[in-house]
């Protein structure tokens, strides 16, 4: 807007200079071909611009007139940066003494502006377009740093999963390997003490604590055994499945549950996984897997499906009844669908009640 209010202001002072002569044609032509020429500048630029402002120039040795908008050329000539372009005018000096010294003297005033206000203007355009790249520079390295918080954060918060899945392994290494040994040989000792006592008192004393000794040990082997559960890493022992079959499928992972799967579900799906994959190893002739675990409100989705055409494949055979067992195991519904785009494996587990 400065630089279009700037050019109208140049124009209006050439109009002055060119009308001091008391003629019509001429100022009303000169001004028509300059308005034109400095547009058709401003539109075109690049190689088209320098050629309509070369022919601009030398112009004026054929239409002396012209030379009175020299300074609406000095703008366009200093914007492209061709400056060069204006010696053709000098072939209208011969010219020159058609005008008047006022008129003279008004062009190259008005020229000496236009020249500073051009070069007022591309440098302020200079010092916006480097604000702009700035700040673009900024609002990408704003985003790259929140990318990478994020990425930390992430890592951060599987360091400290790992740590804790390892710390429960440990807890239930150390309750196994000491205190079950110990109940299983206090429970062993209650045992032979019942079988060879011959007091009738005791024999009731005995049978209760051998009994009190084998719920000890059955509720201690469920919390080792819930302990292991939720340490496994069930992404992770997918990815590791998926690794076994890299060499012969592409295999696409869509994964999205949460950390707070039980164990059992865990187990449930990475065994459907891997017989999955160990059953397309066996029968399909495909390349391409797609595989997708989702955790819904209300249950757990699991879909693996290949591109292959299904080879072999007994409804009745040892790999899908284990699926099914596993699925039914824990409370979900399994169904396998061969047709000619592929095998599909589609398994659903509801959640419990108490967790929705």
């Amino acid at each position: 807007m400065e630089r279009l209010l700037g050019k109208a202001g140049i124009l209006l002072i050439c109009t002055v200079a060119l009308c001091m002569n008391g003629e019509v044609f001429a100022p009303v032509t000169s001004l028509l071909a300059a308005v034109t020429a400095s547009s058709a500048v401003q539109l075109l630029r690049g190689k088209t611009a320098v050629v309509i402002m070369l022919l601009w120039s030398l112009s004026c040795a054929f239409f002396p007139p012209m030379l009175l908008t020299m300074p609406v050329l000095v703008c366009d000539a200093v914007r492209e940066k061709k400056l060069w372009v204006l010696l053709p005018a000098l072939a209208a000096m011969p010219h020159i003494g058609r005008f008047t010294g006022t008129q003279l003297l008004l062009a190259a005033a008005t020229v000496f502006a236009a020249l500073i206000t051009e070069l007022r203007l591309s440098k302020l355009e200079n010092t916006v377009d480097l604000l702009t790249s700035m700040r673009d520079e900024g609002t990408e390295q704003n985003i790259r740093l929140t990318e990478q918080n994020a990425r930390l954060t992430e890592a951060q918060d599987n360091a400290v999963r790992l740590a804790t899945m390892q710390e429960r392994n440990r807890i239930a290494r150390e309750i196994h390997d000491n205190v079950g040994h110990m109940l299983t040989r206090s429970l062993l000792q209650a045992g032979a003490l019942n079988i060879v006592n011959k007091d009738e008192k005791l024999k009731e004393p005995l049978e209760s604590l051998r009994s009190t000794l084998d719920q000890a040990m059955t509720s201690i082997r469920e919390s080792v055994h819930d302990l292991h559960d939720d340490s496994i890493d069930l992404r992770k022992v997918i990815e590791d499945s998926i690794a076994t079959v890299g060499e012969r499928f592409n295999v696409e992972l869509d994964y999205s549950c949460g950390n707070d799967t039980p164990g059992n579900i865990k187990l449930c799906i990475a065994g459907v996984v891997k017989e999955g994959l160990s059953n397309a190893v066996k029968h399909s002739d495909g390349d391409r897997i797609k595989l997708i675990l989702r955790e819904h409100p209300g249950f757990w989705q699991l879909v693996m499906e290949d591109n292959g055409h299904p080879k072999g494949i007994s409804s009745g055979g040892i790999g899908l009844r284990n699926m099914e067992d596993r699925a039914r195991s824990a409370g979900g519904t399994i169904s396998f669908t061969p047709s000619d785009k592929g095998f599909r494996i589609f398994m659903t587990i509801p959640r419990d009640k108490k967790e929705v």
